[in-house]
């Protein structure tokens, strides 16, 4: 672990965690003041927003991040979340009644309260490290304590974090430990009332694993290996462009990167010359030299990254050098990548994008049904049957048709995976129903007994008759089985 991130240490993580349960207090505290937890999540905007030079220069010591994907991706991201939840946050809370009105049990007032699960633990990684807090503000909008655990890849961000939070966060109830293994290791052994993850799926394992031991809900929001999928008769050109950008911002580190690309062999050629287009236009005095390409965030990525276009038996197009001085490692293409290559094991977590020559789109679904799940799925195709085609043969954690990336910033939809690209979700109101209980209330009225009477012993046969009227439901007329019969 890098020198210069302060470890928390191991005898004070108990002492954090037995505080922010006696802040909770049951639903009695400061939390259940919704104005409390709007002053909060300002205080958490304004963390960012008064210190942005500080943050970029965090960000660009851990990882060469340019300011300007700094500011579009972490900070702005995170700004936009609270400003969204704090100008919702009065709905949210609101108590509701039913999805669906039923006249057997309007009388009894059905209500479903908006209720906190309770203290938290959220483990961020290291290639978005601001934009990762954004479950932080759901846990803020729904009335959670919270502990957050940033990475320790990120010695620059996460000791910052661990500066300025406190001075803006009310510390009853919003912590922060910094620290490796070990550290992670002593939360984990403790009871908490949900985990949310985001990482490896190896990781996710382990998270997983100790939150069984004490039942506790857990959202994991993994990876994999995003396919784009390219329909012959879109503009090569608008996809090129975009998908190298998505591919290469943040040097390829994010979990829905485009991973790699399902390529109709009659477009291959022309598409790879728009992507020298791309990448020459991207950067015309070379990446090395460029102030928007960012570097690896460490050693052991380089190594791994490197490793993998070592033993790849494709065709570099372009890039394939590495610098282990600034731990740089130019964006590259490689065409003709077989599914058992180096680069179609794992998820590549770099920016390196193979490209993968199928036949058609029957044979690309193919290739990603016999694998995970991809956190995300890539569509390039003005064609809506072509669009339907691939949506409705796959399942991803989310879908985007004629971009990358986008999905990532759209508070009105969930960010989650599907399968081993994770479980559960966050972004907006789904991070507030992620850290929400939905407490249903009944109330049942002293004259309801008139009606439902015959629940009372003893049991007759004119109560069983009056039950049976109020009850039992009538079905639906049988309708013929798909094979014709009638069951």
């Amino acid at each position: 672990m890098p020198s210069s991130l302060v470890s928390t240490p191991l005898e004070e993580i108990p002492k954090i965690h037995a505080s922010l349960f006696a802040g909770f207090a049951n639903g009695t505290g400061k939390l259940s003041s919704i104005q409390f937890r709007k002053n909060q999540l300002l205080q958490l905007g304004y963390a960012f927003h008064d210190n942005l030079d500080r943050w970029h220069d965090a960000l660009a010591k851990d990882m060469g991040r340019p300011k300007f994907e700094a500011n579009m991706s972490d900070v702005s991201a995170m700004l936009s979340e609270v400003s969204f939840a704090y100008k919702n946050l009065g709905g949210w809370t609101k108590a509701t009644g039913p999805t669906n009105w039923s006249i057997t049990w309007a009388p009894f007032s059905p209500t479903i309260r908006k209720e906190p699960v309770g203290v938290v633990f959220i483990i961020t990684p290291f290639n978005f490290p601001i934009w990762t807090l954004g479950p932080l503000v759901g846990a803020i909008a729904a009335g959670c304590p919270a502990l957050i655990k940033p990475s320790e890849l990120t010695p620059a961000t996460s000791s910052l974090m661990a500066e300025i939070l406190p001075k803006y966060l009310d510390q009853d109830v919003y912590r922060i430990v910094n620290g490796g293994v070990e550290v992670a290791t002593k939360v984990l052994e403790l009871k908490w009332d949900h985990i949310l993850y985001t990482g490896s799926g190896r990781v996710g394992r382990i998270v997983a694993t100790a939150a069984a031991r004490h039942l506790t809900p857990v959202t994991l929001e993994l990876g994999g290996k995003s396919p784009v999928f390219i329909d012959p008769a879109m503009d090569l050109k608008v996809a090129a462009r975009r998908i190298l950008w998505g591919k290469f911002m943040n040097a390829g580190q994010t979990c829905i990167a485009p991973d790699y690309v399902l390529i109709p062999e009659s477009i291959k050629d022309s598409f790879v010359k728009e992507c020298q287009d791309v990448y020459n236009s991207f950067y015309p005095a070379g990446p090395r030299k460029s102030d928007s390409f960012g570097r690896i965030i460490s050693e052991g990525h380089l190594n791994r990254l490197k490793r993998y276009l070592d033993e790849t038996k494709g065709e570099i197009v372009f890039g394939g050098e590495a610098e282990h001085e600034d731990k740089y490692l130019a964006p590259t293409l490689v065409k003709n990548v077989s599914l058992d290559d180096s680069l179609m094991q794992d998820e590549i977590f770099g920016p390196v994008l193979p490209l993968v020559t199928v036949k058609d789109v029957k044979e690309a679904i193919q290739v990603v049904n016999k694998r995970d799940r991809p956190l995300a799925l890539y569509i390039f195709s003005n064609n809506a049957g072509y669009r339907s085609q691939v949506l409705d043969s796959t399942l991803s954690g989310a879908a985007v048709v004629n971009d990358v990336l986008m999905q990532g910033g759209c508070q009105t939809i969930p960010f989650g995976g599907s399968g081993p690209s994770g479980s559960g979700s966050h972004k907006g109101k789904f991070s507030f129903d992620t850290f929400t209980h939905s407490r249903p209330t009944i109330r049942s009225p002293s004259w309801i007994d008139f009606i439902v009477g015959f629940r009372f012993p003893p049991y007759t046969t004119n109560k069983f008759k009056a039950m049976n009227r109020q009850l039992m439901p009538s079905l639906p007329a049988r309708r013929p089985s798909p094979t014709g019969v009638t069951k």
